[in-house]
């Protein structure tokens, strides 16, 4: 490796490192699963954490998206093995690594129920698949006694969403932005954490390539959410007329949410609580699990797509 990607990889890590600090996102007694895709994102975060002496376990979701998903799963399980991987000389053990099978869960397959959900309540690919996975992920760390799920989440994909939210007319939403979720507090939900919040996608890609993951580097051959292309596409336009702009938003973001706000300002960034008596966050009516509202987004979807009138989005 050339002086400059040497420099360059310390530098990476360090950053990393002080988000994790200043923001308080973990510490050595917690047990942190890492939701994991075989991806660039949530392999660094995975190797990282490993790295500084967190002891992570990995999660990966088996999707079944023909050869994407095996190839995925396949370089994860690569990359953490002790004799192959560049994992192996960090820990001197294997990584945990868990499997979840939507398939066992709900009985079909994820892309029979994305085709059902769209043929039957319009609901796009890429939103069922981020409900069901966030609903999968605090469901099993729960089980898992994991206290925190941190996620390969990044400085593009933040901005991107709170450009989404503000565009969509859900400031609300981006109570679900900045590096720790929210400010829930509740015995069924685990915090989430993501400590690339701050790191370009491409410095992720440059380093990811440096240390020589075993990466896919395609974006899934479902994504077909053409508005948040239309918004990749602007920003990244927006970021070589004027560099800055993407580091602007998160930071943004990220310092108005950890000062006391304005009541004037709390529904346009959330706080992170929902009202149920006292102000603490709701159970879904359904499947027991937390909900914004009576009915969880996951339980609403599945009603739509079984034809219940009474649990329409």
């Amino acid at each position: 490796m050339r002086s400059q990607d040497i420099k360059f990889v310390k530098n990476f890590e360090n950053h990393v490192k002080q988000t994790i600090h200043k923001y308080k996102l973990l510490t050595k007694k917690d047990k942190v699963l890492v939701a994991c895709s075989g991806g660039k994102d949530s392999t660094i975060v995975l190797y990282i954490l490993n790295k500084f002496g967190y002891k992570p376990e990995a999660l990966i979701i088996d999707l079944e998206i023909g050869k994407w998903s095996d190839e995925n799963l396949e370089n994860l399980k690569y990359n953490i093995m002790t004799r192959n991987g560049v994992f192996g000389n960090l820990q001197g053990k294997d990584i945990p690594l868990h499997v979840i099978s939507p398939r066992e869960i709900f009985g079909t397959s994820v892309c029979y129920l994305k085709s059902l959900a769209k043929e039957n309540a319009g609901i796009t690919s890429c939103m069922i698949c981020g409900v069901m996975k966030k609903w999968l992920l605090n469901k099993k760390a729960r089980e898992l006694n994991a206290t925190k799920i941190a996620t390969g989440h990044n400085m593009d994909d933040e901005a991107q969403n709170l450009i989404l939210n503000m565009l969509k007319g859900n400031p609300e939403m981006c109570a679900n932005l900045g590096p720790m979720t929210g400010k829930i507090k509740d015995k069924l939900f685990v915090d989430r954490i993501k400590p690339l919040y701050f790191t370009p996608e491409a410095d992720i890609r440059r380093y990811s390539e440096l240390m020589g993951f075993k990466i896919q580097y395609d974006r899934c051959p479902c994504s077909v959410d053409g508005y948040r292309k239309e918004i990749r596409a602007m920003l990244n336009e927006l970021e070589k007329k004027h560099p800055g702009i993407k580091e602007n938003l998160v930071k943004n973001l990220a310092a108005v949410k950890k000062v006391r706000t304005p009541m004037r300002y709390k529904k346009l960034i959330g706080n992170g609580t929902r009202k149920s008596g006292n102000e603490s966050i709701l159970y879904c009516e359904s499947c027991g699990e937390p909900a914004r509202n009576r009915t969880c987004r996951l339980c609403q979807i599945l009603a739509c797509i079984k034809g219940d009138s009474q649990n329409k989005l």
